[in-house]
């Protein structure tokens, strides 16, 4: 499937602001980037940094005062096919690669270490890729996905007691409750076909049989149709904007669309 992906990001700044973006979509064995560009106007020399993990690329700036405005625009051929998680598993905590091992500990806002209790007691005879779906569906199922419900400072804790979040809650809980049961799980901010409202969407990817599976409880979007932007411990590492200082968006606007082209069946 190939997609035409467009981010366009207009902010003010009062004053020139270190800015590290991460909009660009990363190169995967199972995304194709066939073309990409990315303009930001009134900003100063660009400097691109590997993506956390190895996956994909941010990219530094300096903005001047006043209007910046990110453009970025790219075609990306997509071909996952859906995986049964129920059939896969972790392996032994010896196998995990170097790389791998950090997401099953618990981060800022993935409060692993607080729901081992919780997991045990209502999962107890599941564990690998049948947990990993259970608790999918568990968040999917008694979370609500209410707009404007949460903050930025909201943890998988918060959205746990309170019921209720927006994607990157979703994300957090999931994350947590599958890394309680020792089982690798990574924050990933993707753009996703179909999504409604678009915009920037956070999901999750678990390890399981030897490589990593994307899983997205607020079932908002097809997993196999996203495109991966950046991955991480939390919503911390995958963030499109951290700005250094201080600044007003003005709009902002994503687009996510299928197109023809080679490779569409």
């Amino acid at each position: 499937m190939r997609l035409a992906i467009e981010a366009i990001l207009d902010y003010d700044f009062t004053e020139p602001t270190d800015v590290l973006l991460a909009v660009e979509a990363a190169a995967l064995p199972d995304q194709r980037i066939v073309e990409q560009s990315h303009v930001i106007d009134n900003a100063g020399p660009l400097t691109n940094k590997v993506g956390g993990s190895g996956v994909g690329r941010r990219t530094w700036t300096r903005t001047g005062m006043g209007r910046m405005v990110s453009s970025y625009r790219a075609t990306v051929e997509v071909e996952r096919a859906p995986v049964n998680l129920a059939s896969l598993s972790r392996g032994p905590l010896s196998s995990l690669p170097e790389d791998v091992l950090p997401f099953i500990w618990p981060s800022r806002y993935c409060e692993a270490d607080r729901f081992g209790s919780f997991v045990g007691g209502h999962f107890p005879d599941l564990a690998d890729g049948p947990l990993v779906a259970a608790l999918v569906q568990w968040v999917r199922d008694n979370i609500a996905y209410v707009p404007g419900s949460s903050g930025v400072n909201t943890t998988a804790a918060d959205t746990f007691v309170a019921q209720q979040g927006v994607c990157r809650d979703f994300a957090h809980l999931t994350a947590a409750l599958v890394r309680s049961r020792d089982i690798p799980a990574r924050l990933v901010s993707v753009y996703a076909l179909g999504l409604e409202p678009p915009d920037f969407h956070a999901v999750v990817e678990v390890w399981l049989g030897g490589a990593w599976h994307l899983v997205d409880a607020t079932g908002l979007a097809p997993v196999e149709t996203m495109v991966r932007i950046a991955v991480g411990r939390d919503a911390t590492d995958i963030a499109f904007m951290t700005i250094f200082g201080g600044g007003q968006m003005n709009a902002q606007s994503i687009s996510v669309r299928q197109i023809e082209g080679e490779g569409d069946g």
